[in-house]
């Protein structure tokens, strides 16, 4: 979505993670870490983190601007981002993880193979409602996760609430804000990316 929002052109090769191939050879040659994201660079260096590759491509590709332009809506943007991922994201791969039959053994991302924890998928199922809920509170007084200007923060969120149906944890119809929010981000082009 961060691609598309900014237009660059890239070549796209999907990687069937129900068919283990992060742990292919192929792939550990890209990522020895075994997980997805990588961005391989017209350098030919590989980038491998959310956080670095948005970086990257922020500052190659300044228009149109997803990580803040001010000092102040950067720190806004990062702040939410952040909590996007761990309130967020950590909590729906924490109950899918450790709850999922297709998972045993794969309770973290990465190469070694770690044993589910059932109590780590109820407190993540948990935890993602009560993002839920801040998201709300937080959408009830912005257009946008961190602010008036769309940014990584709503794509992170998107993929959040998104990512929360795999769990079967969906915002309440109560929480409008959040629900009205959803609607115009599937509404963006990079949505369907």
């Amino acid at each position: 979505m961060f691609l598309a929002e900014k237009n660059i052109e890239h070549e796209n090769i999907q990687i069937d993670l129900t068919k283990g191939e992060q742990m292919s050879d192929a792939f550990r040659k890209i990522n020895p870490g075994c997980t997805v994201p990588a961005l391989v660079t017209e350098d030919g260096v590989t980038l491998t983190e959310n956080a670095g590759i948005a970086a990257y491509l922020e500052a190659l590709y300044p228009e149109v601007p997803l990580l803040g332009t001010t000092p102040m809506e950067k720190a806004q943007i990062a702040t939410w981002n952040w909590r996007c991922e761990m309130g967020g994201l950590m909590s729906a791969a924490e109950a899918l993880r450790n709850s999922s039959p297709a998972m045993k053994d794969r309770a973290l991302p990465g190469p070694k193979n770690i044993p589910q924890i059932p109590e780590l998928a109820e407190r993540g199922l948990m935890k993602l409602g009560w993002f839920f809920k801040t998201l709300d509170r937080q959408l009830s007084a912005n257009k946008y996760v961190a602010g008036d200007s769309y940014s990584v923060a709503d794509i992170t969120a998107t993929v959040v609430v998104d990512f929360g149906r795999w769990v079967k944890v969906t915002p309440q119809e109560d929480q409008t804000a959040l629900l009205e929010w959803h609607g115009r981000m599937k509404a963006r082009p990079s949505y369907k990316a």
